[in-house]
């Protein structure tokens, strides 16, 4: 007699070893409404096939070019893990891809994850992924589909990693930057924090402080160090797109790991440098990691995003501003785009004002 797929065996199986496949069907099935909530036009298919088709007609392109970007949320998912706060680090996820595509001009169209874990806990994973929607929903984006590893002895027991895939797309002849030149004003949206970067140094801090993740938060009131350091990273899609839509905008940056000074200049063509000359409001968190962890304020600027989490480059400031205030999104001048000593010289960044990270 011969069993079935299906039927039971008294032999060694994959549970034994530490993989449970039903574990994986109820996640699906657990976060198959979320994933719906995010459809779009252009979207075919749903969750649980091999493949994940895309209409880039039906979503309204004619002559589109294809942006795609990677990224993961980095050692502040062990903030998460440690805090049991899951919630937010989806949306982590999402906004560190598709803050990158919008940069280059381009619509997010949709995204796949990667999580990663040594035991599926289907509650834990459940919320990861709904974060994960939630971002999408906020974006635009369809959460089209992704892949849950379970790999025992790969991970301490309840840690899992994520990896997140996006892919937008823009008009052939609206990609950015375009356009950049001397006399364009640069434009700050601020951060909500931290955002996904520096975490290995926030870390440092919190432990030569003996500080743990559940000591009050000196710089959030009423919040505890882990609750404040999971704050989820801004997503910066609808205001940005509608106002490259709106043809105001020559280029963007988004401030991730490296801060200004490894960020800006990426989208600069060469003979132009960026330069800094006022200062912005440096939030509360950045201040405490500063004289907390004596770090000086060179190593900030490389490391954090300091308060800001996108820069826009426009040649029409007066309605940016206007247009963002319209939407309830604060900004700020911060400088501008002049010539460099050199027309083929690589484009730098000149801080002619240096944020006070230590003031009260």
């Amino acid at each position: 007699m011969t069993s079935s797929p299906s039927t039971p065996s008294s032999g060694l199986t994959y549970r034994d070893s530490g993989v449970d496949i039903e574990a994986g069907e109820a996640l699906v099935d657990a976060i198959r409404p979320a994933a719906k909530a995010t459809d779009r036009p252009g979207t075919m298919g749903g969750l649980g096939g091999f493949g994940a088709l895309f209409d880039l007609k039906a979503a309204g392109f004619t002559d589109p070019v294809l942006v795609s970007c990677t990224d993961g949320v980095g050692t502040k998912l062990t903030v998460a893990i440690d805090n049991d706060l899951h919630e937010t680090v989806g949306i982590d996820l999402v906004a560190m891809c598709v803050n990158d595509l919008i940069v280059q001009g381009a619509e997010p169209l949709f995204f796949l994850d990667y999580f990663a874990t040594g035991r599926l806990s289907v509650a834990s994973a459940a919320k990861v992924v709904r974060g994960i929607a939630k971002g999408c929903e906020l974006s635009g984006c369809a959460l089209v589909g992704g892949e849950t590893a379970e790999m025992p002895g790969m991970y301490a027991d309840g840690h899992y990693d994520l990896a997140g895939f996006s892919v937008g797309a823009a008009e052939r002849t609206a990609l950015l930057p375009a356009g950049i030149a001397a006399g364009d004003t640069l434009i700050a949206l601020p951060s909500s924090g931290v955002h996904s970067n520096g975490f290995s140094l926030v870390r440092r801090i919190v432990a030569d402080a003996h500080l743990t993740w559940t000591d009050p938060a000196a710089f959030a009131p009423g919040r505890t160090l882990g609750e404040a350091f999971v704050e989820p990273t801004r997503l910066y899609v609808r205001s940005v797109l509608a106002l490259h839509k709106a043809g105001l905008l020559h280029g963007a940056a988004h401030i991730t790991g490296g801060g200004l000074p490894g960020n800006l200049p990426r989208v600069l063509p060469e003979g132009l440098d960026a330069v800094i000359d006022q200062t912005w409001p440096i939030p509360p968190v950045f201040k405490w990691l500063a004289r907390t962890g004596n770090v000086d304020g060179a190593e900030m600027l490389r490391v954090f995003n300091c308060g800001i989490g996108m820069i826009l480059i426009t040649p029409e400031p007066e309605k940016v501003l206007a247009m963002l205030a319209e939407q309830g999104e604060p900004a700020f001048r911060i400088g501008s785009i002049a010539k460099a000593e050199s027309p083929d010289s690589k484009p730098d960044l000149k801080m002619q004002v240096t944020p006070d990270f230590r003031a009260a």
